[in-house]
């Protein structure tokens, strides 16, 4: 048999359609996979001496504080996240339209910034308790004081607050989307309606609620201003010492190492527990449930129990802030630095935004051009980094990003005879790319939004025309989808502006954000010196609230009375968190 004849006779291999975009979408899921591995590696490569008094004195009563911490938060979201969902959307009482809204005001304020206001408002020489002394007759601390608030319980509910919005907005949504007649048939059956929630309603918004416990625990698990001021040593607050405080990079990626594996093994645990559970709704013209009106009594206690979140959880805290900056401002101006960290914070947090809404754009158009190739993995993988906290994006950045700092010196001797440095820490662009990573999820899960509102019909008439792939996302799927992509950039922006763990431990040297700077007047125990970059802080994360709250009452307006919409919708079915 000739050469000929056996090439002639044997099948050649054609390259998969889109290789191009399917190696891109490959390359954008390493940027949460890269980090893992040089974590690993780092961990390994470290010292393993210290690890005799890491497991005697460190890890397991940090292991046992997260756990309690977590188990307390999630069970405090998923008790006033479900709760006030059901209430607003199955029942009718005065004041349910605000409260609708209102019940997502805390997530425009962070953590740390509900714990520094709530520290200064119950310290025992504060105006809380000075309030409630002077009502007593006591005149002295000595006399009465609350129980302090740096504990684990105190720990609990302040993050509870501002964490069960999370919970309040995925469960809400799949309420708004279940059809009147189950809840009909479970009447007609013979359950009342508080039977119907707990066996029809509840068990059927279980996505709803593991996906926004899980985001909530995410963010508890992250947080690092609030547990350590309140005095709950976490895995995280014991990897930022242990790097920070003992200068040990080993020890510190070695106990990051085992936090990960910590939340693989909760999502692994979660999604085995609803291994077996099917859920489906009813179309899109299914009927949806009419809130019942309550009688006043019960109507009081409703309002009561919705309002009490929205008033500890945002006003409380948001009004001392407000306070405390108008009292700053009016004894000393506006400091000097304010305006360079307000540089300083939207420059990083811009750039960070760009790269995450292009680099989500690209992994979902991917997984839409080549959906039996592997690539919608590719976007799971990429959304994997909301799944990392901040500390550990960091660490295992400083792998790569320390062997890319050395091939940039080394040809900037060669070529110029200059010292480069660490160019990528000093310029912020490896702090952009820890934002990246940790944020990709909303990229990804915002521009999947937007392309799941384009029939399918679409590319092939774009491709009929003459248009490339290419093309065809640059002039038919980009404009489409803008709205739902521009709803992502701002959710990306504000979570950059509010990221305290990451601009902590990977931002230049003298580079300061609003948020760095209120972490550190607060470790002076100066609050107040603070409450100006709390207050702009809150004040832009109160702009995706308002988004959100536009969207939700967009669900909640009757389909015959919603025009028919001509482009896609701002937010659509926009996850916050990772796509699943």
């Amino acid at each position: 048999m000739t050469a000929a004849q056996a090439s002639a006779g044997s099948p050649r291999r054609t390259p998969p359609r889109h290789l191009g975009w399917i190696v891109a979408a490959g390359g954008v899921a390493l940027l949460p996979a890269a980090p893992v591995l040089s974590l690993v590696a780092t961990a390994l490569g470290g010292s393993f001496a210290q690890w005799p008094h890491l497991i005697a004195h460190v890890l397991p009563d940090a292991a046992l504080q997260t756990a309690t911490l977590l188990f307390g938060v999630g069970l405090f979201v998923s008790v006033v996240g479900c709760g006030t969902a059901w209430l607003v959307t199955a029942y009718d009482f005065p004041g349910r339209r605000a409260l609708e809204w209102a019940l997502l005001l805390p997530l425009a304020i962070p953590t740390y910034v509900v714990a520094y206001a709530y520290l200064d408002l119950l310290h025992p020489v504060g105006p809380a308790q000075s309030a409630i002394r002077a009502l007593l007759g006591y005149s002295s601390p000595r006399d009465f004081r609350l129980p302090d608030l740096r504990s684990m319980t105190g720990c609990v509910l302040l993050l509870g607050l501002v964490l069960y919005p999370y919970v309040y907005l995925s469960v809400r949504a799949v309420f708004l989307t279940q059809s009147a007649g189950l809840i009909e048939a479970a009447r007609t059956l013979g359950m009342s309606r508080r039977s119907a929630f707990w066996r029809v309603a509840l068990p059927l918004a279980r996505p709803g609620v593991a996906l926004g416990v899980s985001l909530a625990l995410m963010e508890a698990l992250n947080d690092i201003g609030a547990s350590e001021f309140l005095g709950v040593r976490t895995l995280t607050v014991s990897i930022y010492t242990t790097w920070v405080t003992r200068s040990d990079l080993g020890s510190a990626a070695q106990i990051a190492l085992v936090m990960l594996a910590l939340v693989t093994a909760l999502i692994a645990l979660e999604r085995w527990a609803r291994r077996r559970q099917r859920f489906a709704t009813a179309g899109h013209g299914a009927r949806r449930m009419t809130p019942r009106r309550l009688p006043p009594l019960q109507a009081a206690l409703a309002l009561c129990f919705c309002l009490l979140p929205v008033l500890f959880g945002f006003f409380a805290p948001a009004a001392h802030v407000a306070v405390q900056a108008a009292k700053r401002v009016s004894f000393a101006g506006l400091s000097d630095e304010i305006p360079r960290e307000i540089l300083n914070t939207v420059l990083v947090s811009s750039a960070a935004t760009v790269m995450v809404v292009a680099l989500g754009a690209l992994a979902a158009f991917a997984a839409r051009l080549a959906p039996r190739s592997g690539t919608p993995a590719f976007a799971r993988i990429a959304a994997l980094g909301y799944a990392m906290p901040g500390t550990v994006v960091v660490i295992g950045l400083l792998g790569p990003v320390g062997a890319l700092d050395g091939l940039i010196a080394a040809a900037a001797q060669a070529g110029f005879g200059a010292q480069a440095g660490v160019a990528l820490i000093s310029t912020g662009t490896a702090l952009v790319a820890a934002y990246t990573i940790r944020f990709l999820a909303i990229g990804v899960g915002g521009a999947e939004s937007g392309l799941a509102r384009i029939p399918p019909s679409v590319d092939g008439a774009a491709r009929t025309l003459g248009q490339t792939a290419a093309g065809a996302y640059l002039k038919v799927h980009l404009p489409l989808s803008k709205s739902a992509l521009a709803a992502a950039a701002l959710l990306v922006f504000v979570d950059c502006l509010k990221e305290l763990p990451a601009t902590l431990l990977i931002r230049p040297l003298n580079f300061e954000t609003l948020a760095t700077h209120l972490y550190g007047e607060a470790a002076r125990g100066t609050y107040e010196d603070g409450a100006v970059a709390a207050l702009i802080i809150v004040a832009v994360g109160l702009l995706p609230v308002i988004l959100l709250s536009r969207v939700g009452r967009a669900r909640d307006t009757p389909a015959r009375a919603r025009p028919r919409p001509m482009r896609a919708a701002p937010l659509g079915d926009l996850e916050i968190g990772p796509a699943r």
